[in-house]
């Protein structure tokens, strides 16, 4: 009994490594990152999930049609509503992404997408892989961008986290080998660590950050983490007037939260489980993961989403309308800046910063004790008005 199962689990860790083994071939045969310059019309598909994240997602919506109302006008850009990613839809067909939803995905050039529910176990859903873990892999979003900034702490991070690699690659395909004796995997490639530590020094060397810092578990988990320190090292090399340092995962945790240390940080590079971790952590300092957006970045498509779930308990309570859209507004203006209206970008920043940490003239709670979603987009626009 035992040798059959161990062959069975043998047969299927052979399968993985083969397919992740062509993942990498086609990372090698990419071509060079989009020019939204040189497009006759950018195309926003707005997707926006299950749970709160409709709700969320067409404020951002709403708030971005606003900034951009002469570029639409102009037939400069055009916003496309993307339904059938809620929880029903993917459990229907048994994928984390129904194959219509997915087409549609691909039609556009960059992504507005809302939280998504993810089944685990006790949930009364089979266990389909994650909505966001499938995007990242079928659209070949790498690189997950995460920055938090809160000026009158002197903090300013910026995070690049590995995305379709890592311990989430391949997460939904572990193997149950005996009742006793489970196991997942962790997947590191070259081209894979390479293209992230590149796009995170280019980043720094745009923005004049003059540090990058590595984190990893590399003295623990040799192999894959020890890989992933290597090579990125490597890249660092070749941006001399950066300073490269290395961290353990465990440590920067608690070095985040020292006074006498964080402000020194600027940069991260880590793997996929780490980076999602520590970005959360982060997002605490500027109000928590309701205020923090993210962008996923791949050569051909782009995606920008809130970093919390999709808070399923505000839609059963009958608080959907009181969700807080600043997440999704952060995002929104990630993906300005990506499509290259900077200007924009930077006026929407500035308003929400006027929103939520200097006036505060209208709160989210996600209660009746706060301001509505809709009302907060509005506070949101009238500021823009005034800048």
């Amino acid at each position: 009994m035992l040798e059959s199962q161990i062959k069975t689990a043998v047969e299927k860790f052979e399968h993985l490594i083969r397919a992740q083994n062509d993942r990498s071939d086609t990372i090698k045969a990419q071509g060079d990152f989009v020019d939204y310059s040189s497009l006759d019309k950018i195309i926003i598909g707005v997707c926006g999930g299950d749970g709160i994240g409709p709700i969320i997602t067409q404020e951002a919506a709403r708030v971005l049609e606003y900034i951009l109302a002469d570029k639409v006008k102009a037939r400069k850009i055009e916003f496309r509503v993307i339904d059938g990613l809620t929880i029903e839809n993917r459990v229907a067909v048994n994928k984390a992404i129904p194959d219509d939803v997915l087409e549609e995905l691909k039609q556009c050039h960059v992504i507005l997408k809302g939280p998504t529910t993810t089944p685990q176990a006790g949930d009364p859903w089979p266990n389909i892989e994650s909505a966001n873990v499938a995007m990242r892999k079928e659209l070949d979003l790498f690189a997950n961008v995460r920055p938090v900034k809160i000026d009158e702490e002197g903090i300013d991070w910026t995070f690049f986290r590995e995305n379709t690699e890592g311990a989430y690659a391949v997460g939904s395909e572990g193997v149950n080998v005996t009742d006793d004796l489970a196991v997942d995997f962790v997947i590191t490639t070259t081209e894979g660590t390479q293209r992230l530590s590149r796009l995170a020094y280019e980043y720094a060397r745009k923005n004049k950050k003059d540090r990058v810092s590595i984190i990893t578990k590399a003295n623990v988990i040799k192999t894959t983490d020890g890989k992933f320190l290597k090579l990125a090292n490597e890249i660092g090399e070749e941006y001399p007037e950066i300073t490269t340092d290395e961290w353990y995962i465990d440590i920067l945790t608690a070095k985040l939260i020292d006074e006498s240390r964080r402000r020194d940080f600027k940069v991260f590079i880590l793997p996929n489980l780490y980076g999602d971790i520590i970005t959360d952590e982060a997002a605490e300092f500027q109000g928590g993961v309701g205020t923090a957006g993210s962008a996923n970045i791949g050569k051909r498509y782009a995606m920008f989403e809130a970093i919390h779930g999709s808070a399923p308990r505000l839609i059963k309570e009958g608080r959907g309308q009181y969700a807080n859209p600043s997440s999704m507004l952060r995002a929104a203006a990630m993906l300005l800046s990506h499509i290259g209206f900077m200007k924009e970008s930077e006026m929407l920043e500035e308003a929400l910063d006027i929103c939520m940490y200097k006036e505060k003239k209208y709160i989210p709670t996600g209660r009746d004790t706060g301001c509505t979603c809709q009302e907060f987009g509005n506070y949101v626009m009238d500021t823009l008005m005034k800048l």
